[in-house]
């Protein structure tokens, strides 16, 4: 089972540098949004880099590392935690990293299309559309790469993804675009890194 996390910190860090960061600056991030109106104040989280339908392309990005609440934080740093460092030891750092910014781009850009499209406005913040590009990468693995995952980890992913995408749907304030963008762009992203610039030795 490659999910079960059995490192010490030192060995994390060591092993995990961008899981790590990624982590560092979410818990950083959130901090500060609850230093300067709370992490929860629509307005705070606009000013430094939430998503809205419109506006400036950057905040595809920025939105990714801001969280609103303590458990929607607690709930994306769980699935980063535990659930990532796998893949980055088998894609090596950086294009783990390109993944993962990939990933939630494409979740963020399909999820402000279609608020588009419904005329609503929403402000969007999280990580979770990364997150589930990492889960979408893992679907790629179990679909064509079987050998890289034992038999007891393909059935939690497929448990994993199920929950998860019941959760997605009927959880009130949860966005379910952002969501299935991340995993549908982590799926055809991981495929073509591993095509185009090949899989870590």
């Amino acid at each position: 089972m490659i999910f079960i996390r059995t490192e010490n910190w030192k060995s994390y860090l060591r092993l995990y540098p961008v899981t790590s960061l990624l982590l560092l600056i979410n818990i950083i991030m959130f901090l500060i949004l609850m230093f300067n109106g709370g992490s929860a104040n629509n307005e705070t989280l606009y000013r430094f880099g939430a998503l809205i339908n419109e506006g400036e392309s950057w905040r595809y990005v920025t939105a990714m590392f801001l969280h609103s609440g303590f458990d929607h934080l607690l709930f994306n740093c769980f699935g980063l935690l535990v659930f990532a460092p796998p893949l980055e030891r088998l894609m090596g750092s950086w294009k783990y990293t390109l993944l993962y910014l990939l990933s939630g781009i494409v979740g963020n850009v399909l999820s402000s299309a279609y608020n588009i499209q419904m005329d609503r406005m929403v402000i969007s913040v999280g990580a979770s559309g990364a997150i589930y590009g990492i889960y979408g990468a893992y679907l790629y693995i179990a679909v064509f790469q079987q050998k890289l995952l034992d038999e007891s980890s393909r059935k939690t992913l497929y448990a994993m993804l199920v929950f998860g995408i019941i959760s997605s749907v009927i959880v009130a304030n949860v966005n379910w675009m952002a969501h299935f963008g991340g995993l549908i762009g982590g799926f055809f992203v991981y495929g073509l890194i591993i095509r185009l610039i090949g899989k870590r030795r």
